[in-house]
């Protein structure tokens, strides 16, 4: 069975809708093509997929986050290039391509990086990427790239 694509914020997605259900279409996603979209900053979250109630988003980011923690949910970091430092309040964890970390819920965190970085990050919809502060680096809802 073919599954139609549904264009959201202008976006093939690849997401139907079949008796109030959303179903995902498989399709693949080429993470070189979708940065290459992002703009030019140093900062830069988008959404490439749902999985659940999940958001798959990709990240770019050169320099430091805030410090915060994200009271009801892990979150998870995939490297893809570059070098990232989350720090805790405890220690600080290195991380470089193709490694990953879990940041568990209530745990306060701030990513940061001197050459910049680029990630795979897995969180619930909806979650702000800086938790329990509001702050100029709050981003209240991720777009679809």
């Amino acid at each position: 069975m073919k599954l139609p694509s549904k264009n959201l914020n202008g976006y093939k997605c690849g997401l139907m809708s079949i008796v109030g259900q959303k179903i995902m279409k498989p399709l693949k996603i080429n993470f070189k093509d979708k940065f290459s979209k992002f703009p030019n900053e140093d900062y830069a979250v988008r959404i490439v997929a749902m999985m659940n109630n999940y958001e798959i988003k990709i990240v770019k980011r050169k320099g430091e986050s805030i410090w915060h923690s994200h009271p009801d949910t892990d979150e998870t970091f995939i490297i893809l290039d570059g070098k990232m430092q989350m720090n805790f309040r405890d220690k600080v964890v290195e991380l470089n391509s193709g490694e990953m970390i879990v940041v568990p819920k209530g745990v306060e965190h701030k990513p940061s990086s001197e050459e910049g970085y680029r990630a795979i990050l897995i969180e619930p919809a909806g979650v702000s990427n800086t938790g329990d502060i509001d702050s100029a680096f709050t981003i209240k809802k991720a777009e679809w790239i």
